[in-house]
């Protein structure tokens, strides 16, 4: 079956550091021999794994041209210089969602008491939305030396990295995790309401503070998330050999176990295979939250997909009929495993896309949308403006609606740009939710930051 993500990174993990191991006994030459060593191994690693993983780094050949790289090269390696013999790392396996939501507020020293930081964190925290994939892993980092400095400690820090830090500041400047502060905002996190994307109390998992020095004219704050997948590890090399972090293995002890007769049942089927007119009569009987489970036809198309039709649309050409007569997939599969349908295939982050929604709906396509995350007003008002929809679906379980709902996959167009080409999906019993409807209702509304 296609790899979770967390297998993914344990494996990548355990191969880099074997690896490197390897490579060090081979080469000495130094900080640069080190991350060319570094570069290769993620290269090798990539490769032995391509059909479990999606390609998604892109290099520049000119200001405006890109190209993917298929190889998910260039890694961000960082190589500091500690005391002692050991080689401490961290590996992290980024997705472009979350570290999208990482944000930099330049604030005064008017922020630093206790009724403005928690209002003001309280409002910043609604904007994160659940474009990427909570329950979240939160960290708020509250001054610093430089901008650079703040975003770096909210990126330790939402890898719980920095969690040895002392609970106390001194007069020398020492940063300090302040552990009441983050139960007050775990707290402020339970009463927003979006939940663990659609609904609910379960908005992060846990959030870390950080304290740092400022300089007295500036106050920055960063937040950042990571994201329910967590994908992160340690590993550690000594004299004794090498080390990797153990990992939770069957996360699934700590959920509830709700009874069936708890679930509810009014779950809609649509059958995607009919006429688009008919399948939007049928959606637009019923309001928004309600489930749906989807069977029949989707075109999957993402970022890169949307610029091209968009290119063709602004010279003159038709919207093509396949984003005319069918739902449109925000999403990107990775390779397909042998006697499998699909490789992981999971919804991408909605609003890439929602500055295309009404020019395309306009010229009659994406008038169904499926993907994750909550939207701008200009899609909400785009939908009600055409009559079209925005389905809700899952961030996170890639691999497991790989496996259980998609039945065929097959390119359409653009096949050279690999995940990123335009793809005809057969899919059963695709879960899915009315999130935005064609009267202009959003699901999401009352989170809405204007």
């Amino acid at each position: 079956m296609p790899m979770s993500h967390a297998e993914w990174c344990y494996l990548v993990a355990r191969i880099l550091a074997r690896l490197y191991v390897w490579e060090k006994r081979v080469s000495s030459s130094g900080q640069m021999g080190m991350m060319q060593n570094l570069f290769h191994v993620v290269y090798i690693i990539h490769t032995l794994l391509s059909i479990f993983v999606t390609h998604k780094y892109v290099a520049p050949l000119d200001l405006f041209t890109e190209k993917n790289t298929c190889t998910n090269l260039p890694a961000q390696i960082e190589i500091y210089s500690t005391s002692g013999s050991e080689y401490n790392f961290l590996f992290v396996a980024k997705g472009g969602g979350s570290a999208n939501k990482t944000f930099l507020y330049q604030q005064t020293k008017a922020l630093l008491n206790p009724s403005s930081l928690y209002s003001f964190v309280n409002e910043k925290i609604k904007t994160l939305g659940t474009a990427a994939c909570p329950p979240y892993h939160l960290a708020v980092v509250i001054g610093g030396t430089s901008a650079e400095f703040t975003l770096k400690t909210v990126k330790l820090a939402s890898c719980k990295y920095l969690d040895h830090l002392p609970s106390t500041g001194n007069e020398h400047g020492r940063a300090f995790r302040d552990r009441e502060a983050e139960e007050k905002i775990l707290e402020l996190t339970r009463k927003v309401g979006i939940g663990a994307q659609f609904g609910g109390k379960y908005f992060c998992h846990d959030v870390r503070v950080i304290r740092l020095p400022r300089h007295g004219a500036s106050c920055p704050v960063g937040i950042g998330v990571s994201c329910s997948a967590d994908r992160q590890i340690l590993g550690r090399i000594t004299n004794d050999g090498v080390f990797l972090e153990q990992l939770e293995t069957d996360p699934s002890k700590y959920l509830p176990d709700p009874s069936l007769n708890q679930l509810p049942t009014d779950v809609v089927k649509v059958n995607l295979n009919l006429p688009m007119k008919e399948i939007l009569a049928e959606l637009s009987r019923y309001p928004i939250k309600t489930r749906l489970s989807l069977t029949g036809t989707l075109v999957v198309a993402r970022d890169i997909a949307h610029a091209k039709i968009k290119e063709r649309l602004d010279s003159g050409q038709p919207m093509p009929d396949y984003l005319r007569n069918h739902p449109v997939y925000y999403a990107g599969p990775a390779k397909t495993p042998i006697n499998y349908p699909s490789g992981s295939f999971g919804p991408t982050t909605a609003g890439r896309m929602d500055s295309y929604v009404d020019q395309f709906q306009q010229a009659g396509g994406s008038i169904i949308m499926l993907a994750k995350g909550n939207r701008s007003k200009a899609v909400t008002n785009a939908c009600k403006k055409h009559g079209g929809f925005y389905l809700g679906s899952i961030g996170g379980p890639a691999a497991i609606l790989a496996q259980n709902c998609i039945k065929k996959v097959e390119v359409l167009e653009y096949p050279e740009l690999g995940m990123e080409a335009i793809w005809r999906v057969e899919v059963m019993d695709f879960p899915a939710f009315i999130v935005i409807d064609d009267k202009g209702n959003d699901f999401f509304k009352e989170w809405q930051v204007e």
